[in-house]
């Protein structure tokens, strides 16, 4: 398993983004705008939390990988490419050595 699959993840929301497609939650969630995928990404993180402190390591897994997707939409949204956000963690990686 490598981050080829977050790589390809991505490529298909931008391409729901470009080319919309009829009953796609992802075309949904890019036609609410900011606003509605701002909210999805803190209902997400908020599940990811719970689920944290209630233990159940499933229920973690499944939750980190919601806020995985409803991060990835909010790159497409700003046009933010992953790379970007993947450069930013080497630099700091590179800058403190502890992570």
């Amino acid at each position: 398993m490598s981050l080829e699959v977050l790589k390809e993840l991505y490529e298909v929301v931008s391409d729901r983004r470009r080319n919309p497609v009829e009953g796609s939650y992802t075309c949904r969630l890019f036609e609410e705008g900011l606003d509605g995928i701002l909210k999805k990404v803190g209902e997400e993180a908020v599940e990811l939390i719970l689920a944290g402190k209630n233990g159940d390591k499933e229920e973690v897994v499944y939750e980190a990988a919601d806020l995985i997707y409803h991060m990835i939409v909010l790159l497409v949204y700003g046009n933010v490419g992953l790379e970007e956000v993947m450069r930013e963690l080497e630099r700091r990686r590179g800058k403190r050595g502890d992570h």
